[in-house]
């Protein structure tokens, strides 16, 4: 980026709210992904086997998922600030009260993975807050900054398994409810529904955008990058544990590190798209992303060399879920805050059938190749549908969305 495209980025937006935006992302990420860090304590305490465990780490995704619908129909209705402040309420009171009552049973878990759902549905809250702020040209690095709130995944990872040996695992939800008390006072504070905000229309409207061809595109797009990023964030310390032997603490860190690369990476992705074109970024990061999950899925006997690998396919969705949200505020203006929610929810679906189909590949095959080969295969498909469309899009976008006379790279 050039310095003077460094002093117009800073001047087009407003700051504090892309910091909000950012803060509450990360922090709803965090408690979004709990279980997943928690997995291997909370299946020995209730003596759960590999299918279980799958389902209970993906079910928060699942959730979050369906949940972004709502979400993002509440923030084109009524604006994001508000949304997000109802969505964070909701959230701090459940924490609160599993902090006290604790978990006992299998049944309390994939409620509490419902709760959890709602930080997942933050996704369809920030984004358009901080989209909103921002023209076409700057829209790859502002979404990418705000986006890069996913790294929360890497707190959850890093801190819980050794927090919950230290106060038990109700004690871990205790905290979570006050980090996220703390961060509800920080976003009220500092984010503003961006000037472009219009009075809502009918809600009828905007199931419209399933209308629209290019809406299908992205979530299957979506459904790829962001599905593999954070149904491995929610997998893999079950992974670690059950492959290499790790202890909870030590997979939880390596699964830090994996996140940490993916959702770090993401503003580059963006920042990349801004430079080259989102479709030509998202085109190599597919085949990259294939090629390390058929490696992944052919078994690799020593920790450090599958670690290296995991790295690989985390940067390449994280850098993918970048680039596609350079592409969207392109393509979907006045409705980003919908087609968001419905992008959001593809994603939330790509990461719970990965989270959940490796616990079910290793429950009946006692391996988890199979789930690595198949989400191989989706990136390929990806991949294919993104040459089908690439001619279009280049066309249709780049002259709809010129910026003094400068068309928007796509």
């Amino acid at each position: 980026m050039s310095l003077s495209r460094d002093k117009s980025f800073l001047k087009a937006g407003h700051w504090p709210t892309l910091v909000a935006a950012f803060l509450y992302f990360d922090m709803s990420f965090m408690i979004w992904v709990l279980l997943g860090p928690l997995a291997v304590q909370i299946g020995a305490a209730l003596h759960l086997n590999p299918a279980q465990k799958g389902f209970m780490v993906a079910l928060p995704v699942l959730a979050g998922a369906l949940l972004r619908i709502a979400a993002g129909f509440a923030v084109d209705q009524f604006g994001a600030r508000i949304t997000a402040i109802v969505a964070q309420v909701i959230v701090i009171a459940g924490l609160a009260f599993v902090g006290v009552e604790g978990i006992t049973s299998y049944d309390e878990v994939l409620a509490v993975g419902l709760l959890l759902g709602i930080g997942g549905a933050s996704f369809a809250i920030a984004l358009p807050l901080a989209s909103r702020w921002y023209p076409p040209e700057h829209q790859g690095t502002a979404m990418g900054i705000a986006g890069a709130g996913n790294i929360g995944t890497v707190v959850t990872a890093l801190v819980a398994p050794g927090l919950a040996l230290a106060i038990g695992i109700s004690g871990v939800f205790g905290v979570g409810a006050v980090i996220m008390a703390a961060t509800l006072i920080a976003f009220a504070s500092m984010a503003k529904n961006p000037p472009s905000y219009r009075f809502p229309q009918p809600l009828g409207h905007y199931f419209k955008v399933l209308r629209a061809a290019d809406t299908w595109w992205f979530m299957g797009f979506y459904g790829v990058t962001f599905g593999g990023f954070v149904g491995l964030s929610a997998a893999l310390t079950l992974y670690f544990h059950g492959v290499y032997g790790l202890s909870p603490v030590h997979a939880g860190f390596a699964t830090a590190l994996c996140a940490f690369v993916g959702g770090s990476i993401r503003p580059y992705g963006g920042y990349l798209a801004d430079r080259i074109g989102g479709i030509r970024v998202l085109s190599v990061l597919y085949l990259v992303a294939a090629a390390a999950l058929i490696v992944l899925s052919l078994g690799i006997g020593s920790f450090w060399p599958a670690l290296a690998v995991f790295i690989v396919v985390m940067a390449a969705f994280g850098m993918g879920d970048g680039a596609i949200f350079q592409l969207i505020p392109v393509r979907f203006g006045r409705e980003i805050g919908t087609v968001t929610g419905f992008v959001g929810m593809a994603g939330g679906i790509g990461g719970f059938y990965l989270a959940s189909s490796m616990g079910l590949s290793k429950q009946l095959t006692g391996s988890y190749g199979a789930g690595f080969m198949i989400f191989a295969g989706l990136a390929l498909l990806a991949f294919g549908g993104l040459s089908v469309v690439k001619h279009r899009w280049r066309a249709d976008f780049t002259a709809a969305t010129a910026v003094d006379g400068i068309p928007v790279r796509v």
